[in-house]
């Protein structure tokens, strides 16, 4: 009997290992969220402000003067746009991931924006 319950055992352990195996993310995926990629796009400084006031203002201020969130208005003498569009993608401390509400291209572009900001 006791075998039984042990080669049982063994056998939901081996499948548990097979599932994981093939629902895990590989090393690329795991790189990648820790590090995206900033998308190539055109810089269209209406858009990001319009993004960003629809966005952003109510943590960081009207005037990106910050509140709750930190000051913004010289974002770009402090972080690259490759850092910002990292950041608002991935949330940092307080900062919320915006991963899921904002395309990376939509990112991408406040990134720009927020970089030049100096």
């Amino acid at each position: 009997m006791q075998k039984w319950i042990m080669s049982g055992l063994f056998f939901a352990a081996c499948a548990f290992a097979v599932i994981l195996m093939f629902t895990l993310p590989g090393k690329e995926q795991v790189a990648e969220q820790n590090n995206p990629t900033m998308p190539t796009v055109k810089a269209d400084p209406a858009k990001a402000e319009a993004t960003v006031k629809a966005n952003c203002i109510t943590c960081h201020g009207d005037q990106l003067q910050g509140g709750v969130g930190p000051n913004l208005q010289k974002e770009g003498s402090e972080h690259t746009a490759e850092q910002i569009y990292s950041i608002v993608t991935k949330g940092r401390g307080q900062m919320p991931s915006f991963n899921d509400k904002l395309a990376p291209e939509e990112i991408a572009n406040i990134a720009m924006w927020l970089s030049e900001k100096k």
